[in-house]
């Protein structure tokens, strides 16, 4: 069983940054697939970004390319979504993903085994 605590959510006025944490535990970390997803009030839960086991590969949902970046520390069996130029848009609960058997380019919810309980970021206009 892998568990997943997110940290660093918050308030931030628009035009600002935010880098999340997402500590896991359980020993599949460095070979598992990580990915971001957020859900805005009144909407789905929605893909934001991913990674693979070794940090080489990326993808991002369209609308976040250029503002989030995803990064992993397998070592501290931790993982990170940065954000910048945050908008009020962007105020959802991000959550942190693992898919235990690897792979790309994965970006629906199903394809994900083990979840984090969210964290709140809030974007002030």
């Amino acid at each position: 069983q892998v568990q997943l605590v997110e940290s660093g959510g918050g308030l931030v006025q628009a035009g600002g940054s935010l880098r999340l944490s997402c500590a896991t535990s359980g020993r599949t970390f460095s070979f598992s697939t990580i990915a971001w997803f957020r859900q805005a009030p009144g909407r789905e839960r929605e893909f934001v970004a991913g990674l693979n086991w070794s940090g080489r590969t990326t993808w991002y949902a369209d609308s976040k390319k250029g503002r989030f970046t995803i990064s992993r520390d397998n070592a501290e069996n931790t993982m990170y979504l940065e954000s910048n130029s945050l908008k009020p848009e962007d105020t959802a609960v991000y959550y942190c993903a693992v898919r235990k058997n690897g792979g790309t380019c994965f970006i629906g919810e199903y394809e994900y085994d083990y979840w984090g309980q969210g964290t709140q970021v809030t974007v002030s206009s």
